[in-house]
This record gives structure tokens, sequence and C-alpha cells, in this order.
């Protein structure tokens, strides 16, 4: 590695280190969350005591995707500290973040994944939430399923690790909001998932069918996973 590059490591170092020693208002954090440079935003994110308004809330979710990974991940921890408080979840209940929300389930780091799943099942007694999020990630599910069934799992491509990590965590995400879908597409989302060759999307099957479900089919495909060759498909 050349000079350069220990010199900007050292240079967020020691920025990182008076973001973390100085003393900042709510206000100068918000500001740092909206404009700051990647190690700010990061620092920002892990040093917010609360938020305060739907303003707080806009500023923090807008930083959930097009960033820096850093700051994703900072930014999901909190989000999911912060949303588990009742006092501030309403501030959070705001159409304009439930995109975001669905794009950042997707995201290639887990972590952020399932901060941000955590952070969403506190918006399930949210009828309006629940009606746009799941119809939005019934339709994100079956476009990655149209996309997975046309792979050929021989090549081991990117695009199709890709495409099954997405569907992964959508398939962990119905889990958590199963009772919320609509059945007709909750039941072919599990019924083309059950046939896919990868085994980790047969595995999030199989869990979303350890709910209760009072249908024949659903009930055979439980049984066929459940008989599975791979141990963690069978498991459940």
């Amino acid at each position: 590695m050349n000079n350069s590059y220990y010199e900007t490591l050292d240079e967020n170092f020691t920025q990182a280190l008076k973001l973390y020693e100085e003393e900042y208002t709510h206000e100068e954090l918000i500001e740092l969350l909206k404009s700051g440079n990647i190690v700010q935003k990061q620092i920002a994110a892990l040093r917010l005591e609360g938020i305060n308004s739907i303003q707080d809330a806009d500023v923090l979710v807008a930083n959930l995707t097009g960033q820096d990974g850093k700051i994703r991940e900072a930014v999901s921890l909190r989000l999911n500290e912060f949303m588990s408080n009742p006092e501030i979840l309403p501030y959070f209940q705001v159409s304009n973040n439930y995109d975001i929300f669905l794009d950042a389930i997707i995201d290639i780091n887990a972590n952020i994944c399932r901060n941000v799943i955590s952070a969403i099942t506190n918006l399930k007694n949210d009828s309006e939430f629940c009606e746009q999020f799941c119809k939005n990630l019934a339709k994100l599910s079956f476009d990655l399923l149209d996309k997975i069934e046309q792979f050929d799992f021989q090549d081991g491509k990117y695009n199709v690790n890709k495409e099954v990590f997405k569907l992964y965590w959508c398939l962990e995400t119905i889990y958590e909001f199963y009772d919320k879908m609509n059945f007709v597409d909750l039941k072919q989302i599990i019924l083309r998932s059950k046939d896919i060759q990868e085994y980790t999307i047969r595995e999030k099957a199989a869990k979303i069918l350890t709910r209760d479900f009072e249908d024949a089919d659903l009930a055979l495909a439980k049984i066929e996973l459940q008989n599975d060759k791979n141990y963690y498909v069978r498991r459940f």
C-alpha cells in the first residue's frame, strides 16, 4: 500500500478521535449527519443520544442507503435502538421511509439487514406501514424469484449469489411479517422458494412454515422440507 493510504488512515483516526472527545450538541450531530464526511457521519450516528423530531428521523434514515458501509451499519444499529423506544418510534412512521427500509433489508452487509429487520418489527401494529411495506416486499420477492428460477447454479456467478442473498433476507423479513401479508402472495412465495436449488432459500421457506397455517398445500410443503436432503432445511 502506498503512503497516501496510510496518511488517509491516520487522518481518519485523528478525526474520529476528535469527534469522540469533543462535545457536540444534538443539533450539531444532526448537521454532521446531513453534510459530514464518512467518518463524521459514522461517529455522529453513534454519538446521537436520541431523536427529537420527524426531521431528525428523516436525516438518520436518509443515511441508511446510498452511503459508505461504515455509515450504513452505524445508522442501522442506532435505528434499531431508537425504534425500540415507544416514545421515539412515531418519528419514523413516515411513508417516505418505507421504501428505504425495504432497500436496507437487502443490503450487502448482513449486519445491516439484521438491524433493520429488527427495527421495523416495531412497526407491526402500524397498519399503514404493514400494508405498503408488505405489498412491496411481496413484489420484490417475486421479482427475485423470477430471476433466480432462471439461474444455472452450477455457474457460481456473482449475480447468482447476489440475488439469492437478497431473497434470503426478504424471506427472513416475511417470517416476521407473515400475518401482515396477502395470503395468496405469501403462499406463492413459499411454494416457489421451497423448490429453489440453493438450500439457504429452502431453509428460509421451512422457517416461515413453522408459523401456523391452515392450508393443505403449505402442509405438504412443510412435510417435503422436513425431508429435505439438507440438514439445515429439514431441522425445522
